[in-house]
Formats: C-alpha cells, sequence, structure tokens
C-alpha cells in the first residue's frame, strides 16, 4: 500500500486496493488526472487571454504529479518520507507565479490572479500524485470555480466601492487643476495623484488618481463607471479607466 496515505481517499475506496497503491494503473491514472485538471484550469485562463494558458498550466500540474509521485515511490521503497522533491515542485511553481507578476505602464499590477492559479493548480496536481483523488477533485472544483465564477460578483463589488483609481490622460498639465475642482464639486476625495513619467514624451499629461467617492447623492446612485463616463466627457480628458 502506499505508505503516504495515512487514511482511505474515498474515491480511490471505490476504485479499488490497486488505486492506492504504486501499480501501473494507479500512476497512469494519477499522471492522466492531474493532465485533465490542470489543462481544463489552463484553458479556462487561455479563454481570457491570460499570459499563462493551457500549456503552462499542463506542465505546472504534470510537474507536481510526477513530483509527489516520485517522492511516494521513495518513501516506500525506503520506509521514511522524502518530501524534498515536491518541495522543490512547489517552490517552482511558487517561482513560475512570481515571474508571471508584471508593470504595466500605466503603473497597474498585472498576473497576480494567473499567478495564484498557477500556484494552486501545482497543489492539485501534488494531491492527484498523492493519490488523494478526492482532494484533487475538490481542489479543482474550487479553483476553477474561483477564476470563472467570481469575476463578476468581484467587479460588482469593486464597481459600487467608494474607493476606486483612474488612469487619466489630460491633453495639458494646466487642465490638471481644472479637473481636480470639477472632482471635487461632483462630492469626490482625491486621495493620492502620481503622474506616470512613461508618457512624457507623448505630448500628453497622464497621472493615476485615486479618489473616494464621499457626496451622499454618488454614493446612492453612482457607479465607478458612470462616473468615470461623466468625467470621460469633459473637453480636456483625453481619455479616462479605472485601474484594476
Amino acid at each position: 500500500m502506499n505508505t503516504f496515505l495515512t487514511v482511505t481517499d474515498p474515491i480511490a475506496a471505490l476504485l479499488g486496493p490497486w488505486s492506492a497503491s504504486l501499480t501501473a494503473g494507479a500512476v497512469v491514472l494519477r499522471i492522466a488526472l492531474a493532465a485533465v485538471l490542470a489543462a481544463v484550469i489552463g484553458w479556462e485562463r487561455s479563454a481570457k487571454r491570460h499570459a499563462a494558458g493551457l500549456r503552462t498550466f499542463l506542465l505546472v500540474g504534470l510537474a507536481a504529479a510526477s513530483a509527489m509521485l516520485i517522492d511516494t515511490s521513495l518513501s516506500a521503497a525506503w520506509g521514511q518520507g522524502f518530501p524534498l522533491i515536491t518541495a522543490a515542485a512547489v517552490v517552482g511553481a511558487a517561482m513560475i507565479s512570481g515571474g508571471s507578476v508584471l508593470f504595466s505602464s500605466r503603473s497597474q499590477i498585472k498576473g497576480l490572479t494567473t499567478s495564484a492559479g498557477l500556484w494552486a493548480c501545482g497543489l492539485v496536481g501534488a494531491a492527484a500524485g498523492a493519490g488523494l483523488y478526492t482532494v484533487a477533485l475538490a481542489a479543482f472544483a474550487a479553483l476553477l470555480g474561483g477564476l470563472s465564477l467570481l469575476p463578476p460578483l468581484e467587479r460588482y463589488l469593486k464597481n459600487r466601492s467608494d474607493h476606486f483609481e483612474i488612469h487619466l490622460e489630460l491633453s495639458s498639465r494646466a487642465s490638471l487643476r481644472d479637473f481636480v475642482d470639477v472632482v471635487r464639486r461632483l462630492g469626490l476625495r482625491i486621495d493620492d495623484i502620481e503622474a506616470n513619467p512613461a508618457y512624457l514624451s507623448s505630448g500628453l499629461s497622464v497621472y493615476s488618481v485615486a479618489m473616494t467617492v464621499c457626496g451622499r447623492e454618488l454614493k446612492a446612485y453612482k457607479t465607478h463607471r458612470e462616473i468615470i463616463q461623466a468625467l470621460g466627457t469633459l473637453d480636456y480628458v483625453c481619455h479616462v479607466e479605472e485601474m484594476d
């Protein structure tokens, strides 16, 4: 029996003792399960045009599952735990995840969700490689649901928040004072204004502006999208959008 397992996995109990042992069939099943689950998560990311897609998630899941199988085999053969390879795989997934985080020209941090997804996908693969089929499937369902179902709720809550940040492009630097006056009259408080040096040679004055909704009317009836649309109608505003 697989000495890594201290309890019998419910799915392994249904499949039979072979699925909890280091048989050829069990190895194929675990690798295939990790590959399928990771590929589905990667497909979801690819469908939304994220940098890390199907192949990246598939490789992370396979690496974690293979590392867990190697650790399990060494443990069964030598009678003691060898978590070093699995730990190396998880650390490797974390490094890949960290490398996918980047800063855009608008000072926005990108790739945090994909990074966390890669790390979590590695853990799903590790669970599959260990023969913890129930854990792998439950973690996969939670991860896929979080990535595909929660964004609409997240956008709704964010759109109703009192705090938001915008990317603002003005026709000239002199227009910033007029913009600040208009924003304050609307019932918004400016918490921070930061000039974006990436646009110095473009002829535009570009800023990142953090604001708080203070007016009662705005809090009750207006969303971020409506506020930003109103700001975009100002003559000296070339472009304005909410930052993630």
